[in-house]
């Protein structure tokens, strides 16, 4: 395990940067956040600005960096920029999509030029709801065969699955699928509608503590790890279990050994723009790939600089300038709600988190104003 993920200052360095490498995608995803097209843009940062941008992740120590898309394997100078991030001591996660550009001998060369996880999608327990999800047949069956192909070279694997009314109702059946997989960290994300999310495709907050339970359940058992994505209220959640476990005398721990890798988990309180940061393929610097509220861009100032003093992370930072029931709840220094999906459903990152159930303690609820659904629609672009 990583020694400086308990250390690490959250206003001083992140500790997750993710690099949008491209928008080019041949998927056409229904919750794709960055609603990839085609082909490739010519202002994407140049390979020289991309290891330029490695340098600084190396600088600044960030414990994981993940190399993400669209499709990253659309880059011809992907091994180049991976072998890069090897030599200046730099860790690398890579998300490629499930098309026939992912071959074995592209996954053979991606552990040779130095790749430390392999993280593939999967939205669901069949290929006719996980093929739906990614608007390509057959994605289903090259996920499974990436993962395959991963485990007999040993190159860590992470699953991805993004939950939302289109595979809540398989939830039982992924679980048992993720329980047959040899991979060593399962991430659930949970939708925010921007880009092709659809704000109909959200999920409700009790049906978020429905996840969260089987989540929960099977983390004290999987022989993987397990973590959320735009769910911060998960840790919530995990608390009060523990707490509930204890006082019944129950004990939380898990039975079984988990696969560990060196890349290492991110403590309490990571949220968007605090401890995390997301470039985009053309260098400008948000928050998270979810928050699409840009602080600047490395063409112009240093990565460290942008994350470290721009206003917008800065507030993002302060857990003072959150509203509503998160600005009054016991647990806001480790959660703080889903800065993404307050904006998305807002327009304020600072406004409370929608997809939450727990009412703090004294705390007078209220009446929700969210913009409407034909408002955030417009406000997509879409």
């Amino acid at each position: 395990m990583n020694p400086q993920i308990n250390t690490i200052d959250f206003n001083e360095r992140p500790f997750i940067a993710i690099w949008e490498v491209t928008q080019a995608c041949d998927l056409a995803c229904v919750h794709c956040r960055a609603s990839a097209q085609p082909d490739r843009n010519p202002l994407e940062l140049s390979t020289d600005e991309g290891k330029h941008l490695i340098d600084q992740i190396a600088a600044l120590k960030v414990p994981v960096f993940v190399l993400t898309g669209g499709d990253p394997i659309k880059r011809p100078d992907l091994f180049e920029l991976i072998g890069h991030a090897r030599f200046v001591g730099v860790r690398v996660s890579l998300t490629p999509s499930a098309t026939p550009l992912l071959t074995k001998d592209i996954v053979i060369r991606l552990n040779q030029a130095g790749l430390a996880r392999l993280a593939v999608s999967m939205d669901g327990a069949s290929a006719e709801t996980h093929d739906a999800f990614r608007g390509m047949s057959g994605s289903f069956a090259r996920t499974l065969d990436a993962v395959r192909w991963a485990n007999e070279i040993g190159l860590p694997v992470q699953i991805n699955t993004t939950f939302s009314r289109r595979n809540i109702a398989e939830i039982d059946e992924i679980v048992a699928l993720m329980e047959k997989l040899k991979i060593t960290l399962w991430s659930v994300f949970f939708l925010v509608p921007t880009g092709r999310g659809k704000l109909n495709d959200l999920l409700t907050a009790d049906e978020f503590e429905s996840v969260f339970a089987k989540v929960y359940s099977l983390s004290k058992t999987a022989s993987f790890d397990i973590k959320t994505t735009e769910a911060q209220h998960y840790r919530r959640y995990v608390l009060q279990q523990k707490v509930a476990e204890r006082k019944s005398g129950l004990h939380s721990g898990s039975v079984h050994e988990r696969s560990v890798d060196a890349i290492g988990r991110a403590p309490r309180g990571l949220n968007d723009g605090k401890g995390f940061v997301f470039i985009s393929h053309k260098g400008e610097v948000f928050p998270s790939g979810f928050l699409p509220l840009s602080a600047g861009n490395i063409r112009e100032q240093e990565l460290a600089t942008i994350y470290r003093d721009s206003p917008l992370f800065r507030d993002l930072r302060d857990t003072s300038k959150l509203e509503g029931k998160c600005g009054s709840c016991e647990f806001k220094e480790i959660c703080g709600g889903s800065r993404a999906r307050a904006h998305a459903l807002t327009g304020n990152p600072h406004a409370e988190e929608p997809c939450c159930s727990y009412v703090p303690k004294g705390y007078v609820q209220p009446a929700q104003q969210f913009k409407t659904a034909t408002t955030l629609h417009v406000l997509q672009g879409a």
